[in-house]
């Protein structure tokens, strides 16, 4: 038996017979009908004789969103500039597949997974999400974090938390796994290695870091090229109006020296940049969860009101070029082009949406608008010629 299914908004609203003007216009036969098409799908897989008909993204996509592409750091892999990251919610399987929707039809092509997201949840959300989609069409991450559910970065756990997370999203491969953290107890030479065995294997096509310093980067490089293995090409920083000195200063740096470029996260600050916390801490926000009381204090404490101070003046500039405070965060982020794409964290489809409008804003950020907010945050790095981590 072999299954062949093309699922697409069109199949989805037509209907047969007299029916068609009714699934056309009822959400909740549209819901439906994509819950059948995923079961049957499912099914189908388990017996090994899916072939779906898949849907490819292209960048011509770009064209009509507005959505760049731009190479990660100096490899030939291209990311859209804007990515899908972590989801925050309890009510993740309700909404994902809506969410990977909006992000996919805006040109996103990149979207960033981990063991941790929602408990592992969103691997197999992802699955499903992007089930019908060409997967060379897509950009797949995902990072192992070494403190977390890796005890360490020890060869033979790291390669069985990459099989891990590619069971979860029933993928053969992903197109960049990134090491959360160094592992100061073992040797980046077997680090190095390590990642070099998996892209070798063909779980991984790239390999990356997330919250290395420039100089753990620069070692791994280096002993890669000494022992002709294959170096990281891309690390992930947090990187927002608050939060410069990494990605304005030092993964420049590393760049022009060894090609590894920046994939930045967190471009709100938690929600900060937002300004929903302008007047206390809303009790539906993530500042109020327990598990983020560190974000909490942070609000509340006497940096946190001076940062709220330069957000009220911030919103002037946004809403002389007609967009939101949070818009404006992202274009500028967007508007370094040392950075090769943003990824977005979400708690709803609006906010995606609302978020996804930043590519609008980046035409507008000139060098005066740039100077301006400069002037507000009062915050801006000095390159170093002779930097040294």
């Amino acid at each position: 038996m072999q299954v062949s299914i093309a699922c697409t908004d069109h199949n989805l609203k037509r209907g047969n017979g007299d029916h068609s003007k009714q699934s056309a216009t009822s959400p909740n036969v549209v819901n439906q009908a994509r819950a059948k098409f995923r079961t049957v799908a499912i099914i189908a897989r388990s017996f090994g004789s899916f072939t779906p008909r898949h849907i490819s993204l292209k960048e011509s996509t770009g064209k009509h969103t507005g959505m760049k592409y731009r190479n990660l750091g100096k490899s030939g892999l291209r990311v859209s500039c804007l990515g899908l990251g972590e989801y925050i919610t309890h009510n993740i399987s309700d909404v994902a597949e809506q969410l990977m929707t909006i992000a996919y039809e805006s040109g996103v092509n990149l979207f960033d997974t981990a063991e941790v997201y929602a408990g592992g949840r969103w691997c197999s959300c992802l699955y499903l999400s992007l089930l019908f989609l060409r997967r060379s069409s897509l950009v797949i991450t995902t990072k192992l974090y070494w403190g977390g559910n890796l005890l360490s970065l020890y060869v033979i756990v790291l390669i069985s938390g990459l099989k891990g997370s590619l069971q979860r999203m029933q993928m053969e491969y992903v197109d960049v796994v990134f090491a959360n953290r160094p592992d100061s107890n073992t040797p980046m030479e077997e680090i190095v290695r390590a990642m070099t065995y998996v892209i070798n294997q063909g779980m991984a096509m790239y390999w990356g870091t997330s919250r290395w310093t420039a100089m753990e980067i620069m070692e791994a490089y280096s002993v890669a090229r000494q022992f002709n293995l294959i170096p990281p090409v891309c690390e992930q920083a947090e990187y927002h109006l608050f939060q410069r000195e990494k990605v304005e200063v030092q993964l420049p740096e590393l760049y022009h020296k060894i090609g590894v470029g920046a994939m930045t996260w967190s471009p709100l600050a938690c929600g900060i940049i937002t300004g929903k916390y302008e007047n206390g801490i809303p009790e539906s926000s993530r500042a109020s969860m327990k598990s983020y009381q560190w974000l909490k204090e942070k609000i509340v404490s006497e940096d946190g009101r001076k940062q709220q101070a330069k957000l009220k003046e911030l919103n002037h500039i946004a809403e002389k070029l007609g967009c939101t405070l949070p818009q404006l965060a992202v274009a500028w982020c967007l508007r370094n082009e040392g950075v090769s794409s943003v990824l977005l964290g979400t708690s709803n489809p609006e906010q995606l949406t609302e978020n996804l409008g930043a590519i609008q804003v980046l035409p507008k950020m000139t060098s005066h608008i740039v100077s301006e907010i400069d002037h507000i945050l009062g915050n801006r790095p000095y390159s170093k010629k002779d930097y040294r981590s």
